[in-house]
């Protein structure tokens, strides 16, 4: 098992803002997005995935469960499974900030049809199967494709995976 402790000091000692991000996914395999609202600084309108900053004192799965409530009301239920990892750089009050952000799948606790979104910051959600990831090209590149990309991997990881590969 991957040492998520060494991962996460290895990111901070780089200089890099570590967030977490969370694959959930539906009994259909569908990964859940939402919109983040107008008025956020960063990617504003854009579909994102549940997830955010690792805060001072926490460490990845502390975030990833507090990120997880706070932005659905659903309970991190399992064990995590890191799925990805990648760097992205965002525009800060001083300049280039530097993430590394770790994408874990996750199994959840809750009413999957009545998410409680965290209103203002995000304003609608989808479960999006393979079919429908065009609708993430509506963050106009904003993001570079990351979020695409991550659902991408999720889902075709899930396709493998039910075809018992």
């Amino acid at each position: 098992m991957t040492d998520l402790a060494a991962l996460h000091e290895k990111a901070k000692g780089e200089g890099k803002i570590c967030a977490v991000g969370a694959i959930i996914r539906d009994a259909r395999g569908r990964v859940f997005v939402h919109r983040r609202g107008p008025d956020r600084r960063f990617l504003p309108g854009c579909w994102d995935l549940v997830g955010g900053h690792v805060e001072a004192g926490e460490d990845l799965l502390t975030a990833l469960r507090r990120e997880i409530e706070e932005e659905t009301g659903w309970a991190l239920s399992g064990t995590p499974a890191l799925m990805h990892v990648e760097d992205w750089v965002a525009d800060g009050p001083n300049g280039p900030e530097p993430h590394r952000e770790f994408d874990f799948c996750v199994e959840v606790a809750g009413d999957l049809g009545r998410p409680r979104i965290e209103r203002p910051k995000h304003v609608e959600f989808r479960w999006i199967g393979p079919e429908e990831t065009s609708i993430l090209d509506e963050n106009r590149g904003a993001d570079g494709g990351f979020i695409r990309r991550i659902v991408e991997i999720a889902l075709s990881r899930a396709d493998a995976m039910a075809q018992g590969q």
